[in-house]
């Protein structure tokens, strides 16, 4: 694999640094193009520094709730920002948290925003399981399947590369938030689409996962697929309840 994309005297360019500065980028860029067009409104900077700041903050909290004993006794481990790791759900959660804080405070409309914010999220999502992939981590289990590969990380084992794996997953589901954007029958359709899809993508997906990450039971549900369960729930009874108008948000 290729972790370092650049080594320069003492510069060193991390291939999943790259991956993420680049996905944030082009997120950013959809993002303010998008509010423009459809809702006329310019997003200033800071609202997409609030958003970076509460995914590392998020990324890496239910990072410590993975494996707390190891990072209590480590702590710089959780802040090593090249090779320490983020939870996804930890930086979802925590940045939906925050980008409706500032929509209510500055009285912009949410659900048409977290639309535009759903198609965001897969761009930088896309491009950060090929920073994953090149990094060696959030490998699947030994494989002995055609697609099997080996990271260094997997000591020559091969693995199920279920990054790749993602990836494609999160491209498909980049495609069906595009068919309903042009079908949208009710404000936060796209959004609460997205979270329900990637949830079952993910909850399938852990299936193969081989790194080490937390469990709530060993081996059965992991930390991801429990949020997953949750945010399905959650999300299925508001867009029903949204598809028949029964609530405004």
């Amino acid at each position: 694999m290729y972790p370092k994309l650049l080594e320069f005297q003492n510069i060193t360019i991390y291939t999943y640094a790259f991956c993420i500065t680049f996905g944030t980028l082009i997120a950013v860029l959809y993002t303010k193009w998008q509010a423009k067009k459809t809702l006329k409104i310019v997003l200033p900077n800071y609202f997409f520094y609030l958003i970076f700041i509460a995914g590392f903050i998020g990324g890496k909290l239910f990072l410590f709730f993975e494996k707390p004993a190891y990072y209590t006794q480590n702590p710089k481990s959780i802040l090593d920002i090249f090779s320490g790791g983020f939870v996804f759900y930890g930086s979802f959660i925590c940045t939906i948290a925050v980008i409706i804080w500032y929509l209510k405070k500055h009285k912009i409309a949410i659900l048409p925003l977290l639309d535009i914010l759903a198609i965001t999220t897969t761009i930088v999502h896309v491009i950060g399981r090929i920073g994953c992939f090149f990094a060696g981590c959030c490998y699947g289990k030994p494989t002995s399947s055609y697609f099997g590969i080996s990271f260094p990380t997997t000591n020559s084992i091969t693995v199920h590369p279920t990054q790749l794996y993602e990836v494609f997953s999160i491209l498909f589901i980049m495609s069906l938030l595009f068919v309903i954007k042009r079908n949208k029958q009710f404000n936060g359709q796209i959004f609460l689409s997205y979270v329900i899809l990637y949830a079952i993508a993910r909850s399938v997906l852990e299936i193969f996962r081989g790194d080490n990450r937390g469990f709530i039971m060993q081996d059965y549900i992991s930390h991801s697929q429990f949020i997953a369960f949750i945010l399905i729930s959650i999300t299925a009874y508001l867009y029903l309840k949204l598809n028949s108008k029964t609530i405004t948000i």
